[in-house]
């Protein structure tokens, strides 16, 4: 083979070789405007229906990577690449990783089904995972609480939706369970009306349910009672403060006892012979 056929097939190759890099160009070009365009399609869609932030970005960026990761392969392809090696490599990476992020996946799908369902939402108080607090955060992985005592409490996902979720302020009421005890020598009724004065009296305690006052024990060292105002809860441990003090310092002024737990002890002397 003479060298002028060497330089043709050269030249022809180079020649087919420069199309097909030109169109690869085009493709990968074209293909990652597209991607960008239809993710930011989907986010303004997104946000038009009130999609939770957090899943409307997660949407927005997999629907980017998940296109320009076709956008490369095909431009591969054009290119003369083979990329059924790489879709293996892929999948192959994709299980390994799986298998390593078990617990991670599972956090990942609980976050995701939380920000989809949303029985939590931001500013709510909840009791989850063992801890109480309302919620700052929600994100792909974890959720973070801030607890009244300041603590900030961080839950993975799966571990929220692992048990039960209670939500205390989705109902936009909430109440609040007190007992009191009083002596048997006291006046029951008296007892009870100071109880009902004190919650009506505060600003916090809502008028709709109205407060409630009931005989809940018959208790071996005292009758008690059940008292239980209703509040937003925002204003919970302040009702609960607040009724706590308020109802002993009542009960101190108007002669009411709050007894404490007593036993009376009898020695019997025996005579010996």
């Amino acid at each position: 083979m003479d060298i002028q056929s060497l330089l043709a097939q050269g030249q022809e190759l180079i020649t087919v070789f420069g199309k097909n890099l030109l169109i690869a160009l085009v493709i990968f070009v074209v293909g990652r405007w597209f991607a960008r365009k239809l993710s930011n399609t989907t986010e303004k869609v997104m946000n038009k229906r009130s999609v939770d932030p957090t899943l409307t970005k997660f949407i927005k960026n997999l629907v980017y990577i998940v296109l320009l990761v076709v956008t490369v392969l095909a431009a591969l392809q054009q290119m003369g690449v083979e990329t059924t090696s790489f879709v293996a490599i892929i999948g192959a990476a994709g299980l390994a990783i799986g298998l390593a992020l078990q617990g991670s996946l599972s956090n990942f799908a609980a976050g995701v089904l939380m920000i989809i369902f949303r029985p939590v939402k931001l500013g709510d108080l909840v009791e989850a995972a063992g801890a109480l607090g309302v919620v700052e955060e929600i994100g792909i992985f974890t959720t973070i609480l801030s607890t009244p005592d300041n603590k900030r409490v961080i839950i993975p996902n799966g571990s929220m939706t692992a048990d039960n979720i209670v939500n205390y302020t989705t109902n936009g009421k909430i109440r609040i369970d007190l007992v009191f005890g009083i002596g048997y020598e006291d006046d029951m009724k008296k007892a009870r009306d100071i109880m009902m004065d004190v919650m009506k009296k505060q600003e916090k305690v809502l008028s709709d349910p109205e407060p409630f006052v009931g005989l809940v024990e018959l208790g071996d060292n005292s009758v008690n009672f059940a008292c239980r105002p209703w509040c937003d809860p925002a204003y919970y441990w302040d009702v609960y403060f607040e009724t706590m003090e308020e109802v002993k310092k009542r009960f101190d002024a108007e002669g009411i006892s709050i007894p404490y737990p007593q036993r009376d002890v009898h020695l019997y002397q025996h005579k010996t012979d």
